[in-house]
């Protein structure tokens, strides 16, 4: 069952909702993408399965067109019995009977060193010209980061703007009484566990520099804020303090954190150098004050307060000061997410009794519904600010979602048998 948001509220966010659930969550971490809706206009795209590719450990073609479509901005298209690689030249009549706009075809070949050499091209099925070439050489295992490569260089020949596809996301999940902390691909695909515990692991959230996670643990039997290098998997604690220490979050330049602590009393958000030193209070005393977020300049520190009765937005200087209220629809407003571009936020917001996926443009202040499920939680923006994640119950079930930002793409991220929770997108992969 779902935790309460209001009840989340009134507990300061400090106990997760997996705390008050009796739902066993499964181990399974493999997703299957389901891709829906239509968008206003899609790109009729034709990828042709890779030379070699049956013999290769991945199947190139099928994860840069799932990449794609996930997208909202490309329609694939059935190529049936087609052959080609990159050194083809295409027959246009075929191609444009098919209503193919842009095509891509390639190879994949084994090395001597066991390495694979991976090439692409891209052609305008339209003016049967080239858009350019794609050459990468990655090991065994890097072949589905080579394919989500290949997908961002398709979408930004096409679109003008960088794909995110090869960037990677992080999730908890629960099973048998264990708590894991999962890295993935963005598309769900290809999962690490990054930590595993008896206790729960709540609110991961990327370095900006992706090389590090800060998340709650309660390991100590109250939630502490753990720093975790992913290359050697080494961690520390950098808020273990008095009271609960919770919704951890990177400063633009990733030399410190907010966090909500209430060592004080109540809970209130603190700025954290992760070189030492002592937290320096960023809110005044009195109601709660929590789920901080930086803006992506790190002028600015999104959270939010009840501070006018209810639950809303608000924004102030990144040190401390005024802060001013950014929502006014609505009643119950959380949870928020910035873009990496600082065009939008995004939000959860009561409405009718559920939960639902908001977009505000903030320098408009027009806000749009972008679902139409009422049990929407903790969303986060790729970082080219084009899709955004979250988890939901979709169709009965606890789900793992993306949406375009017209909300008319979604696509869901589902384990077979069962639930996973606090998604986090993570920066592009250097």
């Amino acid at each position: 069952m779902k935790l309460n948001f209001l009840r989340r509220f009134s507990m300061n966010w400090c106990l997760p909702w997996l705390f008050l659930s009796t739902l066993a969550w499964p181990a399974w971490a493999q997703f299957r993408v389901e891709v829906t809706g239509v968008g206003m206009t899609q790109l009729p795209v034709a990828i042709v399965p890779f030379k070699g590719e049956a013999a290769a450990p991945q199947k190139l073609a099928s994860i840069v067109q799932s990449d794609l479509e996930r997208s909202g901005q490309f329609k694939g298209l059935d190529v049936g019995a087609a052959v080609m690689d990159e050194s083809s030249r295409p027959e246009w009549t075929s191609w444009r009977q098919l209503s193919a706009e842009a095509l891509v075809a390639g190879s994949v070949t084994r090395l001597a060193d066991g390495r694979f050499d991976v090439r692409a091209r891209l052609w305008d099925a339209v003016k049967g010209q080239e858009k350019g070439d794609f050459k990468d050489t990655v090991s065994a295992t890097d072949l589905r980061l080579s394919a989500h490569r290949i997908a961002d260089w398709v979408y930004q020949q096409l679109t003008g703007t960088p794909g995110a596809f090869a960037s990677r996301i992080s999730y908890v999940t629960k099973a048998g009484g264990r708590y894991s902390l999962w890295i993935a691909d963005s598309d769900g695909e290809n999962p690490k566990a990054a930590l595993t515990s008896p206790e729960p692991i709540i609110s991961p959230s990327w370095s900006p520099a992706g090389t590090q996670l800060a998340y709650v643990s309660f390991e100590l039997r109250k939630p502490v804020v753990y720093v975790h290098e992913l290359a050697t998997g080494q961690r520390r604690a950098v808020a273990n303090f008095k009271g609960s220490n919770s919704a951890p979050a990177w400063s633009a330049d990733g030399k410190s954190l907010a966090a909500t602590l209430s060592r004080d009393g109540g809970s209130q958000i603190f700025r954290i150098d992760l070189n030492g030193g002592e937290p320096r209070r960023l809110t005044p005393p009195g109601g709660i004050n929590t789920e901080p977020v930086f803006s992506p300049d790190g002028s600015a520190l999104f959270f939010v307060s009840d501070r006018g009765g209810s639950p809303q937005i608000y924004r102030m200087p990144a040190q401390g000061g005024p802060a001013e209220r950014v929502t006014f629809s609505g009643t119950y407003n959380i949870s928020p997410a910035l873009s990496p571009d600082g065009r939008w936020m995004a939000y959860v917001s009561r409405t009718g009794g559920g939960f639902r996926l908001h977009l505000m443009d903030l320098a408009s202040g027009q806000v749009t519904a972008l679902t139409d499920t009422s049990a929407d939680e903790r969303p986060s923006f790729a970082p080219n600010s084009r899709l955004i994640v979250y988890a939901t119950v979709f169709q009965g079930r606890e789900s793992l979602m993306t949406t375009t930002l017209d909300g008319r793409i979604k696509a869901r991220l589902a384990g077979q048998a069962g639930d996973i929770r606090e998604p986090h997108w993570g920066p592009m992969r250097k």
